[in-house]
């Protein structure tokens, strides 16, 4: 079949790579002139498996009323009197009890585990390096009210099967040499092994090229302005290049992909999470991290990239507003400084902003729709390299008729209220 799909970042991509390898031919476009130029261009550089979490979580409303008085605060508002940010947040506030956590954390796990074994055996069929290390994530914190807090996530860590295992201050230290020069901040870390970090930019063109080899074919600098029509059945994208036409359409346009369906009547409640991050040069190896920190009192992942240092942290409604406040910098590079402030030359860094496509309840929206030829692939929220590989061998299976190995019962978008989808017809198994 002639797939089309629309969207070249990591989930755009490695679509067309699972597309491609179950036979079909494949074409990306985008309106950048290459792949990952937008969210998949500076983002933390986790594959965060262990940590796949909603953010809609009980305890959040009352944490996010005191954040809008901290300078230094992980969530940020820029209140507007645009409505999709308002349902937005109320849709987010009423996921935020522990029964509809629990049914989106294991929907998020179900989608995160797959993608790790599926990177892995990604990893050993291909030959490309995009700065990966494979030596865990550590969550460090400061204060024992955190490691209390931290005590309520194992329980559903556990409830899951994700390996993870609290330290010591001095175990920390074992895992991270170069916090020993700031071990007075850290009062405990939840360790976990089995998370990965690499540069999701370079994974991203690097895999573009083995699609390329395999016949895919990508159309960038041209944008997308309407999907095609045939009754029920969508066939293609009107694009500045002219009518594009296939068999199959695949929707990876990330926070902009409600705008694409909403003349269909599809309402996909994604937002534009914006989120900020510093690329920082390396100074001193023994000074940097080797893997991933993440630091709970700022929300910040500080994490190793070849000779550099990727920070990235806060998360702002601001719809769509790509400016670069220095106050958000202050905040990254202030969590920098005091885990590892002979690591790397801030004055040096790199700022950017990126808009995370997030759903309320922090599930990505993976399937068919209501219309025929016409499937989704997005609002993986700051998890999209995370699930990118698990989702879209999920959407591949789909879309060709074979049945998933995993479940993807409740990942479409049916599962918000009143939305429909045509069930897909698996051939075998």
């Amino acid at each position: 079949m002639k797939v089309l799909v629309l969207g070249s970042g990591v989930v755009g991509v490695t679509s067309a790579w699972y597309l491609a390898a179950q036979g079909h031919e494949v074409t990306v476009v985008d309106r950048q002139p290459e792949a990952a130029e937008e969210t998949s261009f500076g983002n933390a550089g986790q594959l965060s498996f262990g940590m796949s979490s909603p953010w809609a979580a009980p305890g959040i409303p009352y944490k996010a009323m005191k954040w809008l008085f901290e300078r230094h605060a992980p969530l940020k508002m820029r209140l507007s009197t645009n409505p999709a940010q308002w349902r937005f947040m109320l849709s987010m506030l009423r996921n935020c009890n522990a029964k509809d956590y629990s049914v989106n954390k294991s929907r998020m796990v179900r989608v995160s585990e797959y993608s790790r074994s599926s990177i892995n055996e990604l990893r050993q069929t291909l030959d490309f390096n995009f700065d990966e290390r494979q030596k865990g994530l550590l969550q460090v914190f400061r204060t024992q009210k955190q490691v209390a807090d931290a005590e309520k996530d194992m329980a559903v860590l556990r409830e899951f099967g994700v390996h993870h295992k609290l330290l010591s201050t001095e175990e920390c230290l074992q895992v991270e040499p170069a916090l020993a020069r700031v071990k007075s901040r850290i009062v405990a870390g939840l360790h976990f092994p089995d998370d990965q970090t690499g540069d999701c930019n370079l994974f991203t063109k690097r895999l573009a090229a083995q699609c390329r080899s395999q016949g895919v074919e990508f159309r960038f600098n041209t944008k997308i302005h309407d999907l095609l029509l045939d009754g029920q059945s969508v066939i293609g994208a009107r694009t500045s290049a002219g009518d594009l036409k296939a068999d199959q359409v695949v929707l990876a346009l990330g926070s902009y992909s409600s705008f694409m369906v909403k003349k269909l009547g599809i309402r996909l409640p994604i937002y534009p999470i914006k989120g900020y991050s510093l690329t920082i040069p390396v100074t001193d190896d023994q000074a940097a991290p080797q893997s991933t920190v993440m630091d709970e009192t700022y929300k910040v992942a500080i994490t190793r990239l070849g000779d550099r240092i990727r920070a990235a942290g806060t998360a702002e409604l601001a719809n769509f507003n790509d400016d670069l406040p220095e106050a958000r910098r202050e905040t990254i590079s202030l969590s920098v400084s005091e885990m590892f402030p002979e690591g790397g030359d801030l004055p040096q860094a790199e700022f950017w902003c990126g808009f995370r496509p997030m759903t309320p309840d922090g599930t990505p929206i993976i399937g068919p729709t209501a219309y025929r030829n016409l499937w989704l692939n997005t609002g993986h929220g700051t998890l999209g390299w995370t699930m990118s590989c698990g989702s879209s061998r999920l959407l591949a299976d789909l879309i060709s008729g074979r049945r998933p190995e995993i479940d993807p019962d409740g990942l479409s978008v049916a599962r918000y209220s009143g939305q429909k989808v045509i069930d897909p017809v698996l051939k075998h198994a």
